[in-house]
C-alpha cells in the first residue's frame, strides 16, 4: 500500500509535491551559500590598517546578497504557492466530479457516505473508499467527536475536520493503486490505528464496485441462518447495520458489505477469518478503549457468525 508523499499518484499531490522540492531546493542552496560565505569570511585575513568601513564593491555585494536575491527568492516562492494553492483549489479546466462522497471522523474510524441524484443509489461503509482513475472526485469533510485529519500523503494533502465545520477536499489519481492514509491529527488513544483505505481503479471496476455496495444484503441462505440468527442475539444490530435484514444500529460501521474490505478495525488488522475472530471476541485487546465490545460469543457460535459475516460480499 503506498503511503509516499514523493509518489505523485495524484494530480493534487503532484502540484503539492512540485513546490516542496523547489521550496527543499532553494532552501539547501541557500544554506550552502551561507556556510561557503562564513566558511570564506573566517578564512580571510583583512590587512590591520582597515578601518571597518565598507568599500562600494562590499556595499554592492552586500545590497545584492542581503536584499535583492532574498526579495527574487521570496517573491518567486510566494507566487509558486499561490499557483499552488490556486491548482489545488478545484479541478482543472471546471472538471464535473465524479462521485460527491461525505467523509465523517469518528474516535477511531471514518464513516463514508456516496452520494447519489436517486436516494435509494445512495450507500454508508466504512475506512474503504474506492475512487475512478483520471476523474475528480469531491469529498466533504466532518468529524462525529474531536479535530481528524483527512491525509492520503500520496494522493493529496491534509484537511482537518473540526467539530461544528465541514471542509472540502477533492482528490484525482493519476493511476490505479491502493494508499493508505493515516489521521493527521492526534484524536485519542487510537489515533494511530485510525486510517483510510483508498483504492483507486478503473472507471469500469468503480463502476462494478458502486453497482456491489449498492445492493442490500442478500437474506441468509440455509446455511448462513445460524450465523445471522448469533449476530442478532448477540446484540450486534444494535450497533451495527446491515442493509436488507433487521439490523439497523448507527453506532459503529456499515457492515453490508464487510468482507469486500481489505481491512478491520480502521486498518488496525487485516480481513481475515483469524483477525475477523479476533476482532469479534477480543476487539479491546485490539484497539483498547474502542467502542467495539469483547463479545461473549460461545465457540461453537463463532465459527457461523465469522461464516456469515465472510458471506457479506
Amino acid at each position: 500500500m503506498n503511503t509516499s508523499t514523493l509518489s505523485n499518484a495524484g494530480v493534487n499531490g503532484s502540484s503539492e509535491a512540485a513546490l516542496g522540492w523547489f521550496l527543499l531546493i532553494v532552501s539547501l542552496v541557500v544554506v550552502a551559500v551561507i556556510i561557503v560565505l562564513v566558511l570564506a569570511a573566517a578564512l580571510r585575513r583583512r590587512p590591520i590598517e582597515h578601518d571597518g568601513v565598507e568599500t562600494p564593491g562590499e556595499m554592492r555585494w552586500i545590497t545584492i546578497g542581503g536584499i535583492v536575491v532574498p526579495v527574487i527568492i521570496l517573491t518567486v516562492s510566494f507566487l509558486l504557492t499561490i499557483g499552488t494553492i490556486n491548482a489545488v483549489g478545484a479541478p482543472p479546466g471546471g472538471a464535473s466530479y465524479a462521485a460527491l462522497i461525505d467523509v465523517t471522523g469518528h474516535q477511531w474510524w471514518w464513516e463514508v457516505t456516496y452520494h447519489d441524484s436517486l436516494p435509494q443509489d445512495q450507500f454508508t461503509t466504512a475506512n474503504e473508499i474506492h475512487i475512478p482513475v483520471g476523474e475528480p472526485v469531491r469529498f466533504s469533510l466532518a468529524t462525529g467527536d474531536v479535530i481528524h485529519s483527512f491525509w492520503v500523503p500520496a494522493l493529496a494533502g491534509k484537511v482537518d475536520l473540526i467539530p461544528g465545520e465541514h471542509n472540502t477536499l477533492w482528490l484525482e489519481a493519476k493511476k490505479p493503486g491502493v494508499y493508505m492514509g493515516p489521521c493527521g491529527e492526534y484524536c485519542g488513544t487510537q489515533h494511530a490505528n485510525m486510517r483510510v483505505t483508498v483504492v483507486a481503479e478503473s472507471p469500469d471496476a468503480y463502476h462494478s464496485w458502486l453497482q456491489q455496495q449498492r445492493r442490500p444484503a442478500p437474506a441468509p441462505a440455509e446455511a448462513m441462518s445460524t450465523g445471522f440468527a448469533t449476530f442478532a442475539k448477540a446484540g450486534c444490530g444494535t450497533c451495527h447495520t446491515i442493509r436488507g435484514t433487521s439490523a439497523g444500529g448507527g453506532v459503529g460501521p456499515d457492515l453490508t458489505h464487510i468482507a469486500s474490505r481489505r481491512m478491520l478495525a480502521a486498518g488496525a488488522i487485516e480481513n481475515t477469518e483469524g483477525g475477523l475472530a479476533g476482532w469479534i471476541t477480543g476487539a479491546q485487546g485490539i484497539k483498547p478503549g474502542s467502542d467495539m465490545p469483547n463479545m461473549a460469543v460461545a465457540p461453537r457460535d463463532l465459527a457461523p457468525l465469522i461464516a456469515y459475516l465472510r458471506s457479506l460480499q
